[in-house]
């Protein structure tokens, strides 16, 4: 293994009895950037985080954290890593800025006042500071509790979930900290049931399903797998058929049917297919046609289509 990667895993396992949680991962993350983890329930994506941050050992293995060997350098991996649950962990009898100034002085940082200072306004709880953390909303709480991670720079930042619950305004904070970090150099494994937040997010994605990686690439990469979605309106029911013969012909995707707004489409891998190439055909099909459109698949379009691939 070389150390070029933030994170490198080779063929890592876990099993928890009967149940074989992970079942040879293999995972590079390019430095500086922020890897989505996504999958269905079940797929292994919280094991693999607990290995790679070292609450647990690999049954098989091996992989190398900020340059150090997963499991002959755990203490190594700690000092570099920080991570942030689910679940706030900050002292709710404590202030904000009293949490801070904890952590700061329990790692050891210099100017734990100037740092808490400066992770305040960076997460907008300057205003709040000195109320006790029991006081804060649940946002807050989740933009605390990422700062308190963040108190002694960290080379790599494990989030998991970090914006489940949380307000429009509160994610938006999130996401800008989280583009700050790999604009300074931070590498984010991030792991998410928001699609939309890996679509802004991340530079690259890695599919976990049944403890492997299935699929990895851009956003854009994975939507391109699966092609553009097209669909159109028509005026009639009874024209849906006809409109979904065109479909056919001109995609060679399987249509769908949503009947409550006479509307049908399809996937299509043709990157030629305009609209006025759709409208054309429909119109001498003699379907009445009220909307018409080519849209490129979002990500959760790409997550529905290939988890559904791998259940086959």
């Amino acid at each position: 293994m070389t150390s070029t990667y933030a994170v490198l895993s080779e063929g890592l396992e876990k099993r928890f009895g009967e149940v074989h949680a992970l079942r040879g991962l293999d995972l590079a993350v390019a430095p500086g950037t922020v890897c989505g983890i996504l999958g269905p329930n079940g797929a292994g994506k919280t094991t693999a985080v607990r290995l790679l941050t070292t609450l647990l050992r690999p049954d098989a293995g091996s992989a190398r954290v900020a340059g150090h060997d997963l499991v002959r350098e755990p203490e190594a991996v700690r000092r570099a890593i920080a991570v942030t649950g689910q679940y706030a962990s900050v002292d709710g009898d404590l202030t904000g800025r009293q949490n801070l100034r904890l952590f700061a002085r329990l790692h050891r940082v210099r100017g734990p006042a100037e740092r808490a200072a400066e992770l305040l306004g960076r997460f907008g709880l300057t205003e709040s500071a000195d109320r006790a953390a029991s006081t804060y909303s649940g946002g807050m709480r989740r933009r605390l509790d990422l700062a308190a991670s963040l108190i002694r720079r960290p080379e790599i930042l494990f989030l998991d979930e970090p914006t489940t619950g949380l307000d429009p305004a509160s994610r938006t904070l999130i996401w800008d900290a989280v583009r700050d970090l790999t604009s300074d150099g931070t590498t984010v494994l991030l792991t998410t049931q928001y699609l939309e937040e890996a679509d802004q997010l991340a530079h690259d994605i890695a599919l976990v399903d049944q403890g492997r990686i299935a699929h990895t690439g851009s956003p854009a990469q994975l939507k391109a797998l699966i092609g553009a979605r097209v669909e159109i309106v028509v005026a009639d029911a009874d024209a849906l058929g006809r409109a979904a013969g065109v479909i056919d012909q001109l995609t060679g995707g399987r249509p769908s049917f949503d009947p409550g707004r006479n509307a049908v489409g399809a996937v299509t891998q043709d990157t030629t297919l305009t609209v006025p190439r759709l409208v054309r055909e429909l119109d001498a099909a003699g379907v009445p046609l009220l909307d018409a459109s080519i849209r490129p698949p979002t990500l959760d379009d790409v997550f529905l289509r290939l988890t559904k691939e791998l259940a086959v």
